[in-house]
């Protein structure tokens, strides 16, 4: 089985055509990303007028371009969401066990995905944060999931993969419990219209009593009075540059990113704008390039590239998910997606990143080949971070795809850098020039699966048996 993947990777990756992806400029770049992560947009949040303006501007892009508009509205595909704002109004949370009765207090304790609960003595299930993917519905349905030590990045990761791990466990409500409080970045949530299925909530307590205090031996008592809802409209942008072939431009390869953020954070002086230059102002922009770049070539691939920005990734992949249970395009003959996340930094991961691009899942499929060969062509090392490869492949815009089969990757420059999640993420302290040059090994690999015969594969190793179950699915 092993030989027959490597063959049928390196099958994926023998056409190649050379084309030229020059005009694709740093100068053009810096001009997107010094937009997009203006202040005037306010830091994007979703909802939020910055990011309709946001998509506006992506819009008036892929136009540019000259990509076709294949939303449902021109180059937006709307979809009904609704803002939820948490009533305090008699909010309770007590534990009770053999020492007596503990009650979280009022300033330790917040709603963070809100809705109307009321539970009696129910059980507990205390984990770590890097525990939960062992964790069975045997051992929580029904009863209360308390994931311990959530600080920093793990609250992040943990809030994106909530929709599936609520829907695998089935808890009755869902506490967080980091030590240093609720992080000022937390953005108002927003979920998508009521289909009838329950919404678990979800809090963040940050009392030590609390923590200590939760046990297999407690049972919790929790009153959170109903919402208040507004109804809002969310944007994904999707425009397609269709292929040559007759039978194969009805086939998809996807170049995705997210162009929301976290808007305005906090109180007090100072800036409180996190304007998400490299997160994700750079990958946006390196979507509408690439578009930009791959559309003026005279030959065009034998496959179609659709070209798509989505909303809400920082409140738990909010837009690829709508995308992926509401495609365009058929996915059994979406054959591709690559992400793009923080192309702009190279100041990341404790150290620098100049020349080269990470791939998450770097093992997972064949898209990874093409990468490599795109980057051994243009003069870039593609590279694979043992640490963080697979973690970010499942809190990026490329887990949507995959989770639906479609083999699917994140490409970044790096991972974490200084300003992740800060104001300070601002569009002056981005290499446009590397920016371009990863970028041009991007559109190569992307020309590349779209040109050639062969459909990219997961490779069958434990990682991707998901994967390719819900491939065999479609």
């Amino acid at each position: 089985m092993q030989k027959l993947v490597y063959l049928t990777a390196l099958i994926a990756v023998s056409v190649w055509a050379q084309i030229d992806v020059s005009r694709l400029s740093a100068d053009a770049l810096k001009a997107d990303v010094s937009f997009l992560a203006s202040d005037a947009l306010r830091g994007r949040g979703t909802p939020s007028p910055g990011l309709e303006i946001a998509g506006e501007f992506i819009a008036s892009q892929f136009r540019r371009a000259g990509l076709e508009p294949v939303g449902d509205d021109g180059y937006f595909q709307t979809a009904a969401f609704e803002s939820v704002n948490p009533n305090p109004e008699g909010l309770a949370f007590t534990i009770v066990s053999e020492r007596g009765a503990v009650s979280a207090k009022g300033t330790a304790m917040a709603i963070l995905q809100a809705s109307a609960v009321d539970l009696r003595k129910a059980a507990v299930v205390k984990v770590g944060a890097g525990e939960l993917a062992g964790v069975t519905r045997e051992q929580v349905d029904g009863k209360v999931l308390a994931i311990d030590s959530v600080d920093g990045q793990n609250l992040v990761i943990v809030l994106r993969q909530l929709p599936v791990l609520v829907a695998k466990l089935r808890p009755a409500l869902v506490v967080l419990l980091p030590k240093a409080g609720l992080p000022s970045d937390m953005p108002p949530r927003v979920r998508e219209v009521s289909t009838g299925t329950a919404v678990v909530p979800v809090m963040v307590i940050w009392d030590e009593d609390v923590r200590a205090a939760l046990s297999p031996e407690a049972s919790v008592s929790v009153h959170i009075a109903a919402p208040l809802v507004v109804p809002v409209k969310l944007r994904n942008l999707i425009g397609v540059l269709r292929g040559s072939d007759p039978a194969l431009r009805d086939t998809y390869v996807l170049v995705t990113a997210h162009y929301d953020h976290l808007g305005v954070r906090g109180t007090g002086e100072g800036d409180r704008i996190n304007n998400g230059a490299n997160d994700d102002a750079s990958g946006t922009a390196s979507v509408i390039e690439i578009a930009n770049t791959l559309a003026s070539l005279a030959a065009r691939p034998k496959r179609s590239i659709v070209f798509m920005a989505f909303f809400g990734e920082e409140q738990g992949l909010l837009g690829s998910r709508y995308y992926a249970a509401h495609p365009v395009f058929l996915l059994a003959k979406t054959v591709a997606d690559f992400n793009l996340e923080h192309m702009g930094r190279t100041d990341v991961d404790g150290g620098t990143s100049v020349g080269l691009v990470n791939v998450t899942g770097f093992d997972y499929s064949t898209v990874t080949d093409a990468v490599v060969k795109a980057g051994t062509q243009v003069g870039v090392k593609v590279v694979k971070n043992e640490r963080l490869n697979e973690r970010i492949f499942n809190g990026s815009d490329n887990y949507s795809l995959a989770e639906a089969g479609v083999p699917a990757h994140s490409m970044s420059v790096g991972y974490i850098f200084p300003d992740y999640h800060k104001p300070g993420d601002e569009w002056t302290k981005l290499d446009y020039a590397n920016m371009a040059l990863v970028d041009r090994a991007v559109a190569v690999a992307v020309y590349a699966v779209a040109d050639s015969t062969e459909a990219p594969q997961w490779k069958d190793i434990p990682q991707t048996q998901k994967y390719i179950k819900a491939r065999q699915a479609q």
